[in-house]
């Protein structure tokens, strides 16, 4: 499966600095993760949905950590893109 598309939504807010779509093979679509300022650095959450305990649950994920990086990477690239876009 490969990311034949990103698609960055940045947004004003305290800790997440944008909203992404990925496609994969140019017929599956992932929406709504978040670009989030961490303490150290950015990264890259996973749609998540709120639980009746109050916690978090991921409604998409990747099954290994090749393919998490691999996603973060292409999200993380594409946000520096908007940004550069955006200043010019």
């Amino acid at each position: 499966m490969e990311i034949t598309d990103v698609k960055i939504y940045p947004v004003n807010e305290k800790k997440v600095k944008a909203y992404a779509s990925v496609i994969f093979d140019e017929c599956f679509i992932i929406r709504d993760l978040k670009v989030i300022d961490g303490d150290s650095k950015l990264f890259v959450a996973m749609p998540s949905k709120k639980m009746k305990d109050g916690s978090y649950r991921d409604t998409v994920h990747p099954l290994n950590s090749e393919t998490r990086q691999r996603i973060e990477t292409m999200v993380l690239e594409a946000y520096e893109r908007e940004l550069s876009r955006l200043i010019q």
